[in-house]
């Protein structure tokens, strides 16, 4: 079980969010609909993990992805995962820089239609995994473009999975191909974009983030 802070603004959403969470076993300790309540939860409740939109009042622009990026700062290691409907990439590159980029996740909030996927991520974040959306990795890639055309459409297909935490029989799975397929492909991206990282998927994803970040 894990203890939540919920932070969204849509109360709709947010009860459905904290439905979904109960019934997979975790508790919601509280649930929150602004920036400065999100706070004020964290700090009180000292929580597994917490859950936040971007957009939240007073502003509706990035109070919500601000205060996980001061939070971390604050509470090193404690683990965010932020849904959102939009990419907001100047604070999304300071929140997978912090602490190390360990355990904390960007997903759009389409994905919440994917429910396994979703509780799955929570799970992965609380353990300090990194997870990121595919579309999240697109926008950074757009910024990095002249380097990463060295990739073939089908190795920035795997790059995108693997940035989810994804493991190469995961990505296999998704792409309809063998495990070994994807570890050539992605030993060639690694050969391609310079990168020498372990076998670990998580800092595999750590250090595919830090070239597309930087």
């Amino acid at each position: 079980m894990l203890r939540v802070v919920l932070a969204e603004d849509s109360v709709l959403l947010r009860e459905g969010l904290i439905g979904l969470l109960e019934r997979f076993g975790h508790q919601v300790v509280a649930g929150v609909g602004t920036a400065g309540e999100l706070t004020a939860a964290v700090l009180e409740h000292r929580p597994d993990v917490v859950v936040t939109d971007v957009r939240m009042p007073p502003g509706f622009s990035d109070e919500g992805l601000r205060a996980a990026v001061e939070l971390r700062e604050r509470l090193p290691g404690l683990p965010v995962l932020v849904l959102s409907q939009y990419v907001q990439r100047a604070y999304a590159e300071d929140l997978l820089d912090s602490c190390d980029g360990t355990g904390v996740g960007y997903l759009l909030k389409e994905r919440i239609g994917h429910v396994e996927e979703f509780v799955g991520a929570l799970d992965r974040v609380a353990r300090g995994d990194t997870v990121v959306d595919p579309e999240v990795v697109r926008q950074l890639i757009r910024h990095r473009r002249d380097p990463l055309a060295r990739l073939t459409a089908r190795e920035q297909e795997v790059l995108a999975l693997m940035a989810e935490g994804r493991s190469n029989a995961a990505v296999a799975d998704a792409l309809s191909v063998g495990e070994g397929t994807v570890s050539k492909h992605f030993g060639s991206i690694l050969t391609k974009l310079d990168l020498s990282v372990s076998d670990d998927t998580n800092r595999r994803v750590l250090a595919v983030l830090a070239y597309l970040r930087g």
